[in-house]
């Protein structure tokens, strides 16, 4: 077995975490049940991993092996990963009979024509979905195991899930193939990002439930209260706003917890809406701008806004209407002259 192979094995058996590494292996299949019997899982991971290495050496394992374990590791950790969403377009809306091995043979074939020194392996799963894993070289050096690109398509939908490598020049290239491969003619970044694999699936598989507003705000009636009774309506008025929030909330974004969305981006397309004689605009052209949102739970936060005082209930739409828009749209362009006035970020 190459060294390169060992201590790439070695490194993948110490990010499990130590009470896994046993369940991980015999998931993977390399190693027979008897040879895992031999291993004393109860040591340090730095001697559980040597004596892995050993019964791999003893079986030949080569980088493919290796890269089936690691494919194994990244679908049980998908987190550890920034995934990004793309759309894929095709000129027809003929449905096509999806023939794996062909999908794997023009991956392949289109790939390597145009970088020699990459490796590529599959794994299939499921609910339809199918792992790549990418290392990429150069035309002058071996591909690099630790700097991977992974690839979730979920066949018979236009939707690829993709965590790129530090090596982003190569994207055009996966891109391509992933469009030769499917028999797509365009695809577009979505502009959604999260580590969270499933929560992005959710969004833009429809998995995920939120009502959308259909109440607006009312005015806090004004009544003609004696002085003694004021603290009281104030308790009180103070304990129907909270409710109203609270049921307004609710109506927006539904009882449950929010898919783990991080990073969302749109164009905004807007006509700026003046006083005439204050002559501030002289051609009435759109006001053009790039919205970008990131949190670590940026649909938690949104709905945590108005229940903290930072914005009225219910939010705006073009707040709330992310998760909706995002499976609508490669990225969003809101409908000019809805915000008339000032711009004010949110």
């Amino acid at each position: 077995m190459d060294e390169t192979v060992a201590e790439y094995i070695r490194r993948t058996v110490l990010k499990i975490p130590r009470d896994e590494i046993k369940t991980m292996l015999q998931k993977w299949g390399f190693l027979s049940e008897a040879q895992l019997q031999t291993i004393n899982f109860h040591q340090i991971k730095e001697n559980i991993s040597q004596e892995v290495v050993q019964l791999c050496e003893e079986n030949s394992a080569d980088i493919k092996q290796a890269a089936v374990l690691d494919i194994i590791y990244n679908h049980i950790y998908p987190n550890k990963r920034v995934w990004s969403v793309y759309q894929m377009n095709k000129t027809g809306e003929e449905t096509e009979f999806f023939d794996l091995t062909d999908f794997k043979k023009k991956f392949k074939r289109r790939l390597r024509s145009a970088l020699k020194n990459v490796t590529i392996n599959f794994r299939e799963y499921d609910d339809n979905a199918i792992w790549i894993r990418i290392a990429w070289g150069t035309p002058y050096t071996k591909p690099n195991q630790y700097k991977t690109s992974y690839v979730v398509y979920h066949s018979q939908t236009p939707y690829v899930f993709i965590s790129a490598s530090v090596l982003k020049s190569n994207m055009p290239l996966l891109c391509q193939a992933l469009l030769v491969a499917s028999n797509y003619c365009d695809i577009r970044e979505m502009e959604l990002r999260s580590h969270s694999l499933n929560s992005l699936k959710d969004i833009v598989f429809k998995r995920y439930s939120q009502n959308f507003q259909t109440y607006y705000p009312r005015p806090l009636q004004e009544r003609n209260v004696a002085p003694e009774s004021a603290d009281i309506r104030i308790i009180q008025e103070n304990k129907n706003e909270k409710e109203r929030i609270q049921r307004l909330n609710r109506e927006v974004f539904g009882d449950g917890p929010q898919p783990k969305l991080e990073f969302a981006q749109y164009k905004l397309e807007t006509m700026f809406k003046s006083d005439p004689k204050m002559d501030v605009l002289d051609k009435r052209e759109p006001f053009r701008c790039l919205v970008k949102f990131s949190s670590p739970h940026l649909l938690e936060s949104l709905k945590s806004l108005a229940p903290a005082g930072m914005a009225d209930a219910p939010l705006s739409p073009l707040l709330t209407c992310i998760p909706q828009k995002a499976r609508n749209y490669f990225k969003i362009r809101e409908k000019k002259g809805l915000f008339p006035g000032s711009f004010v970020s949110p």
